[in-house]
C-alpha cells in the first residue's frame, strides 16, 4: 500500500520546510498555512520517497522538507505517473499540474552535493477535493482527466508593450474552449526567440501539455523568429499541418505562400505556428482541428482506429 510518508510546511518561501503530523488541504488553494499554497497550478509538491533514499545514500544528509516538498509518497514512482492524474491522499483528492521545475537559486542541498532533485523529479498538484491528511494516509492513483490540454502563446513586440490588444490569443483560446480542450496557459511574448524557446521547452517538459498554438511572427519581418525557435526545440518535425494550412490560405490569398510557419513535436506536445491575424487563426484551426485528435491520441499512446 502507497502511503504518505512525511508532511512538510513553511510559512515563507525559499526556506526549508519543516516536518508536520498532519495538515489541512484547501480546495484550490493548497495546503492551509503553507507559502506556496494559493492561486495557481503548483499548490501542493510532492515527491517520492525512493528517490530521496536514493539521494541519501549517495551521500546526502537531508531530512523531510528540505527540498521544499510537502508531502513525501512511499510506494509510488511518481516519475511514471503522468501529468493531469488525480491522486488521492486519505479523502482528499489532488490531480498532478507539473513535473519539476526551474531553479532560479540553488539551494543549500545543491551547494554540498552539486545537485538537487527536487527540479527534476519533483511534481506539482493543485488541489481538487479538500480535507484532512495526515501522516500514514493511503495515496491512491485514480485516473487522468480525459480532456486534452492546450497552451496559447501570442508574439508580438506591440502587444506585449501595450501599444495594441491581443485579439488573436483570445480568439484562439475561445476556438479551443469550443473544442472542449483545457486551456491552462495563455501567454503573451515580445517576438524574442529565446523567450520563446524558454515557455515552448517549459510547456512541454514540465507541464506536459497536449497541444501548443502560437500566433505571430510567421512572416518576413527581421523579428519574426517564432519558425526558428520551434525548430530549435523540437524532435521531430510534422509538415504535412503546416502544408495543409497554406495550401488552404493560398485559396483565400496568394500572401499565404509567405508564410513560414512550422509544426512539429516536442516530446509527446505537438506545437503548431498560426498566422498573426485573428481571422487567419480561425482559418487555419479550421484546416487541422477536426484531424488532430488522432494525433493527439497517437503521441500519448492511446490505441486509436485506422
Amino acid at each position: 500500500m502507497a502511503k504518505v510518508s512525511a508532511i512538510c510546511v513553511s510559512d515563507k518561501r525559499g526556506i526549508q520546510k519543516h516536518y508536520v503530523e498532519s495538515a489541512i488541504l484547501k480546495e484550490n488553494h493548497g495546503i492551509v498555512g503553507d507559502a506556496h499554497a494559493g492561486n495557481w497550478h503548483r499548490q501542493v509538491s510532492l515527491l517520492s520517497k525512493k528517490d530521496i533514499d536514493d539521494f541519501i545514500a549517495r551521500g546526502a544528509e537531508v531530512f523531510p522538507g528540505a527540498f521544499g516538498e510537502n508531502i513525501i509518497v512511499d510506494g509510488i514512482d511518481l516519475s511514471k505517473i503522468n501529468i493531469r492524474t488525480y491522486i488521492q491522499i486519505g479523502k482528499t483528492v489532488i490531480r498532478l499540474t507539473q513535473r519539476g521545475k526551474e531553479c532560479h537559486s540553488h539551494c543549500q542541498i545543491y551547494h554540498k552535493m552539486g545537485e538537487c532533485i527536487m527540479p527534476k523529479l519533483g511534481v506539482f498538484s493543485e488541489v481538487i477535493k479538500g480535507g484532512e491528511i495526515e501522516v500514514g494516509d493511503e495515496v491512491k492513483i485514480l485516473h487522468q482527466d480525459e480532456k486534452f490540454t492546450a497552451a496559447v502563446i501570442t508574439l508580438s513586440d506591440r502587444c506585449f508593450n501595450k501599444d495594441n490588444e491581443d485579439i488573436s490569443g483570445p480568439t484562439i483560446v475561445k476556438e479551443l474552449l469550443a473544442k472542449n480542450y483545457d486551456v491552462i496557459e495563455q501567454i503573451l511574448l515580445p517576438d524574442n526567440k529565446e523567450l520563446l524557446k524558454k515557455e515552448l521547452i517549459r510547456l512541454a517538459d514540465q507541464r506536459e501539455v497536449n497541444l501548443i498554438l502560437t500566433t505571430g511572427g510567421t512572416g518576413f519581418s527581421e523579428k519574426d523568429v517564432t519558425p526558428e525557435a520551434t525548430l530549435e526545440v523540437i524532435d521531430r518535425n510534422v509538415p504535412g499541418i503546416s502544408e495543409a494550412i497554406r495550401a488552404e490560405s493560398l485559396k483565400i490569398t496568394k500572401h499565404a505562400m509567405l508564410s513560414r510557419a512550422v509544426s512539429g513535436i516536442r516530446k509527446k506536445t505537438l506545437i503548431i505556428n498560426l498566422p498573426g491575424s485573428p481571422k487567419a487563426c480561425l482559418e487555419s484551426m479550421a484546416v487541422f482541428m477536426d484531424t488532430l485528435p488522432h494525433g493527439l491520441k497517437l503521441l500519448q499512446g492511446i490505441k486509436v482506429d485506422k
